[in-house]
């Protein structure tokens, strides 16, 4: 079976390790799901991020995930918003606010993938990808 959204694979995977208590988790490689996981370094969501080269010459993602003090991974939620099947568009005055802050909005706008506050502070809507918390 051919895989219909990437993204929601990455989250996925992302989910799973995380409830696993893996400290890493792999996935394919591809530019939008590098920036995403830059945000989720960024926003702290994740300790970090390498690239792995596989011997069929595809790159993987490695993404070093976070826990705190107790073990519970610091990815409380991550859900896919936007779907191949039913795309979420929002302009500026309709932003998602994530759990009243404490989350963030993953968007992909005409300037790029921002979070939620950064796409406010630009003025700009776009693709809601997904919600982290």
């Amino acid at each position: 079976m051919a895989m219909t959204d990437p993204i929601a694979d990455m989250l996925t995977r992302i989910r799973n390790a995380g409830m696993a208590e893996h400290p890493f988790v792999d996935i394919p490689s591809s530019k939008v799901k590098q920036e995403i996981s830059k945000i989720l370094k960024k926003e702290g969501y994740i300790r970090d991020i390498i690239l792995v080269k596989k011997e069929d010459n595809k790159k993987d993602l490695r993404l070093y995930l976070k826990y705190d003090r107790h073990g519970k991974p610091v990815i409380e939620g991550i859900q896919r918003t936007s779907k191949p099947g039913r795309r979420v568009y929002v302009d500026v005055k309709n932003l998602p606010r994530v759990l009243n802050g404490l989350g963030i909005a993953i968007i992909s706008t005409s300037s790029g993938i921002m979070t939620n506050y950064d796409a406010k502070e630009k003025n700009t809507g776009g693709e809601i990808i997904c919600t982290v918390w």
